[in-house]
């Protein structure tokens, strides 16, 4: 029997939401590569549970870490809760898994888009605008970030 909801959570509603635009960004790069100009950043909790990269990378950034998805990677897989891809480090390929949870920025500088998510291990961070990652394209134009929590109860 499913657990009743005695209130809708509309900020998980639209979190769940919001991480889906990303998974079927990912989707399109893992069939095709990615079209034209695009470009990911994403940023992501190290320390998530479920996050596995290596011993190194995790010491380098013991807590968050941003990866740029353009030219050089290999071996992008979507999965249901994940991602995995293959990115070179100072000359060695190392191959990252990413848990969506784990994911608090994806934006695409080209696009001019991005989406800023609360940190699963601390419910009550909320960013301010001068806290959001902020990408510049060759233009020098600032890229737009979408944050859910302009519509938290404040």
């Amino acid at each position: 029997m499913a657990e009743y909801i005695d209130e809708i959570n509309y900020d998980k509603l639209i979190e769940k939401s919001l991480k889906y635009v990303v998974v079927e960004a990912l989707k399109i790069a893992e069939r095709q590569g990615l079209p034209g100009e695009n470009h990911f950043y994403i940023t992501f909790k190290t320390d998530h549970p479920q996050t596995r990269l290596s011993d190194s990378l995790r010491a380098q950034y013991p807590h968050d870490m941003t990866i740029v998805i353009q030219h050089q990677y290999a071996n992008l897989t979507v999965n249901k809760d994940s991602f995995s891809i293959d990115l070179s480090f100072n000359g060695i390929e190392q191959t990252l898994v990413i848990p969506f949870d784990a994911i608090t920025y994806f934006g695409d500088p080209y696009a001019k888009f991005g989406l800023s998510f609360a940190a699963k291990d601390s419910e009550t961070t909320s960013l301010t605008e001068e806290d959001e990652p902020q990408s510049r394209q060759a233009s020098g134009e600032i890229a737009s970030v979408v944050s859910i929590d302009a519509f938290r109860k404040k």
